[in-house]
């Protein structure tokens, strides 16, 4: 966590109460936020920053607007949002995008930091939370200006904060030479690769198709291996369970699709999944996970601060 941490927002702490609930307002307020943090960046003197723990809409949409096509990000990256995970390094003119993005609560959400050094935070109600390694008394200025209020706190409330910190296993040659053992024994798996919350990435894995799958994970990727889909894909639908599970299929195209579900919605699912090749059932009781990792930065070091699912 930075020194010297401010909270930035266009209310007034003196007169509001907390009692309502606003949206960006796409115009001047919304450029103002942008330029006290270019203005900040600025006094520190940093040109990039790093992206944190990103995630787009998933089931649930706490913002006034709906998630828009792209979750926002069109444009800032590709459709597969390479460049868009944990450790990713973006210019600064990038991060203000990604700002905008989550003032508009468009979909995509990340903190935005540079180790120690600087961080933006951006949380509910347009309140956004800038730290810097060192005070900015210029920025500031120029954000009281720019009709922002500006109050320094000990910390910002989005710093995060580390679960099941025991269970850091990096995707390292043992955990591969382990899932390649199981993938010869079952002649094929499931492998979930996480690089972006609620957008997951599904491949079957082969013995012959393991090292090439390894070779496109992004670094901090969540990695969870499954057994693997099932042929009998009837079987699969006719013992649905009545809790929140998540269905993964591969369709006749061979696309492989996931969805996550709960009892009310079964007629809708098997209606989506009628006719795919294969299926299961994952993150639903009885249903074992074979094994987890973190792909490790290219020096070897797990520097992700991924969460484990506790059901997981």
């Amino acid at each position: 966590m930075p020194a010297y941490v401010y909270k930035v927002t266009k209310r007034d702490p003196m007169t509001h109460w907390y009692d309502d609930y606003e949206r960006s307002d796409h115009g001047t307020v919304e450029s103002a936020y942008l330029a006290a943090v270019a203005a900040f960046g600025r006094e520190t003197g940093i040109a990039r920053l790093a992206i944190r723990e990103p995630q787009v809409a998933g089931r649930i949409n706490f913002g006034l607007d709906p998630p828009v096509e792209g979750d926002g990000l069109t444009g800032l990256f590709p459709p597969d949002l390479a460049g868009f995970h944990d450790g990713a390094q973006i210019d600064l003119a990038v991060g203000l995008e990604l700002v905008r993005v989550m003032l508009r609560e468009n979909g995509a959400w990340c903190r935005l930091e540079l180790d120690d050094r600087f961080l933006v935070h951006v949380g509910y109600d347009q309140y956004m939370y800038v730290g810097s390694e060192v005070p900015c008394p210029v920025a500031v200025a120029e954000a009281r200006k720019l009709g922002l209020f500006v109050e320094p706190i000990p910390e910002s409330p989005w710093a995060y904060e580390f679960e099941n910190t025991d269970e850091r296993r990096p995707a390292d040659g043992a955990f591969w030479t382990e899932v390649g053992a199981q993938a010869e024994a079952h002649g094929s798996l499931l492998l979930e690769a996480t690089a972006v919350v609620n957008r997951p990435a599904f491949h079957r894995l082969t013995p012959g198709a393991l090292a090439t799958v390894r070779d496109q994970l992004a670094p901090r990727t969540m990695l969870a291996v499954w057994p693997d889909l099932s042929s009998d894909v009837g079987a699969v639908l006719g013992d649905l369970p009545g809790g929140l599970f998540t269905m993964v299929w591969q369709d006749q195209q061979g696309r492989i699709n996931q969805q996550v579900c709960d009892g009310r919605l079964h007629d809708e699912l098997r209606a989506m999944v009628s006719g795919a090749r294969a299926a299961t059932i994952i993150y639903s009781n009885g249903i074992a996970m074979l094994a987890r990792a973190i792909v490790a930065d290219p020096d070897g070091v797990v520097r992700a601060r991924w969460a484990f699912r506790a059901d997981g």
